[in-house]
């Protein structure tokens, strides 16, 4: 009933930036936080950057300074703006979202975009 499908991922040098984008779509009456995660080869899916339906958000010690999340509530997107790129960045990353519909209150996750920093 919610779908939610990420684009912007690619592959980047060291010192870029890439985009991240999320659109949520489907049976849909509200969304409360949305956040992006990542999950790196052999490594536990970790939280990236989370912002709320107000527009607090909250960011990993890892991504502070380099990393904005942002959201557009009026097309229940999410966006990930990343800037200076580390080879530790690379991963799969994923758009989550807490949302309320017919069913009640659900957690939902998009398929990943790859996002792949190397020289």
């Amino acid at each position: 009933q919610v779908q939610l499908v990420e684009s912007g991922g690619g592959l980047v040098q060291p010192g870029g930036s890439l985009r991240l984008s999320c659109a949520a779509s489907g049976s849909i009456f509200g969304i409360n936080a949305m956040g992006w995660y990542r999950q790196a080869p052999g490594n536990q899916r970790e939280l990236v950057a989370l912002i709320t339906s107000g527009g607090r958000t909250n960011y990993a010690d890892s991504v502070k300074g380099r990393f904005t999340i942002s959201r557009d509530n009026a097309r229940n997107m999410v966006y990930l703006q990343m800037n200076s790129l580390k080879p530790e960045d690379t991963a799969v990353y994923y758009c989550n979202a807490d949302v309320y519909n017919s069913r009640g209150r659900m957690d939902y996750w998009g398929k990943g975009t790859l996002v792949t920093v190397s020289s």
